[in-house]
């Protein structure tokens, strides 16, 4: 029993998970999803009536069930991590959601790592409770299966990151410079994807949310693919003391895309206005399907070479800080956000980030409207007090019992 409010932590899940983990027939199932809080049973269930996504008995048929209410994003990224390491596992990976054909040997222990597809993110609710309704019909197509092969398994159903963050009152909000460099670490952050060359790390690569849209309507969310499970392909990579090319390339993202693959061009050249070396991020390229070609000229990133370079938002759209801005006709069909990216491919010291250079200046928008409204008060403040100075008093006033007072019209 846990009070409201708890969240578990990563030792907490561990003493939770261990009833699981002592069965004599361990066959386990992880559905692993983006994005998930236990709000959304609730919420998606009684806000659309009779459209509730979760239809599957799995729950109430189980002889026994633990549901927590909040798990630490920390824990659920160790999570299989930590199953792993728990014991001599079979492990199977499922990303296209063909689940037809799973077959399980029941002499050994199986861990069946189901990639359920991510929520459509920035859309409305109905497009999350579509995709929630599809991932529940893949887990009802899976435990159906295996229900009726008699296999006994158990089944773990949780997300890399909540969909929901509850708002405190009692935090004061505040601008600051939240990276990786910096000992605290951010509850939400993923580690880092490393580029090694040997045994030495070129290129480091960090994003908070990492998306994609193609042709105005399909969405590529690749923040768990390429940071979580690092289901992704980096060894096209290329390092040099001069000219460092970041590969990413994914097989089959979504529906309709069989290969998918992200360049990042960067190059170290020095300047002698500065007399130093600089990194910067020069384009960067989208292939699709190993023909269409998407090309992008990069604004506003550099940093010295001995730095990294964090940006709060970089992508196509003209608010952005950074944007990536469309250099052939391909390119005006994507689009591209990128939230919290810190990228450095030059002079890494033990394999971490090094001071970050961030695109955010020091005089934000908050602070010129207070200068310039400070500056205008000031002025009338000024002019009053100038106003006031030159009053001056009479020198002469009327005698009641003399005569009146005349003033020559010259004074």
């Amino acid at each position: 029993t846990l009070h409201e409010g708890h969240i578990v932590s990563a030792q907490e899940l561990t003493v939770l998970l261990k009833p699981l983990l002592t069965l004599k027939s361990r066959n386990l199932i992880l559905f692993l999803q983006d994005t998930l809080s236990v709000e959304d049973f609730t919420y998606l269930s009684e806000f659309y009536g009779d459209k509730n996504p979760f239809q599957n008995e799995i729950l109430r048929s189980s002889p026994s069930s633990l549901v927590l209410p909040a798990v630490d994003c920390k824990a659920t990224r160790e999570l299989l991590s930590f199953l792993q390491e728990s014991g001599e596992w079979k492990l199977t990976n499922i990303t296209d959601f063909d689940v037809s054909q799973l077959e399980l040997n029941t002499s050994r222990s199986n861990l069946v790592v189901v990639q359920l597809q991510p929520l459509v993110s920035g859309l409305n609710e109905i497009s999350v409770l579509e995709a929630i309704a599809e991932n529940d019909k893949i887990i009802g197509r899976l435990t159906m299966d295996l229900q009726e092969q008699g296999i006994h398994f158990s089944v773990i159903y949780t997300a890399v990151r909540p969909s929901r963050i509850s708002r405190r009152t009692d935090v004061v909000w505040e601008l600051r410079r939240q990276l990786m460099a910096t000992e605290e670490e951010d509850n939400l952050s993923y580690p880092p994807l490393n580029v090694t060359t040997g045994n030495k790390t070129c290129i480091l690569f960090h994003a908070s949310l990492f998306n994609l849209t193609a042709n105005g309507s399909v969405s590529i969310d690749l923040t768990n693919a390429t940071f979580v499970t690092q289901n992704v392909d980096t060894s096209a990579s290329e390092c040099s003391d001069f000219n460092t090319t970041l590969s990413l390339k994914y097989t089959k993202p979504v529906n309709g895309i069989s290969s998918l693959e992200i360049r990042f061009l960067m190059t170290n050249k020095f300047y002698e206005p500065s007399a130093r070396n600089w990194s910067t991020l020069d384009a960067v390229e989208i292939v699709e399907d190993g023909e269409k070609l998407a090309k992008f000229n990069v604004s506003g990133i550099s940093a010295p070479a001995e730095y990294s370079f964090h940006c709060q938002l970089v992508g196509t759209d003209n608010l952005y800080p950074v944007r990536l801005i469309p250099s052939n006709n391909e390119a005006k069909n994507w689009t591209v956000s990128i939230s919290s990216l810190q990228i450095q491919s030059f002079n890494i010291e033990n394999n971490q980030f090094s001071y970050a250079s961030d695109c955010a200046g020091f005089f934000t928008p908050g602070i010129w409207m207070g200068l310039v409204t400070s500056i205008i008060l000031l002025w009338i403040l000024t002019y009053g007090i100038h106003m006031i100075m030159q009053l001056t008093t009479n020198s002469r006033f009327d005698d009641p019992k003399g005569p009146a007072l005349s003033v020559p019209q010259t004074e």
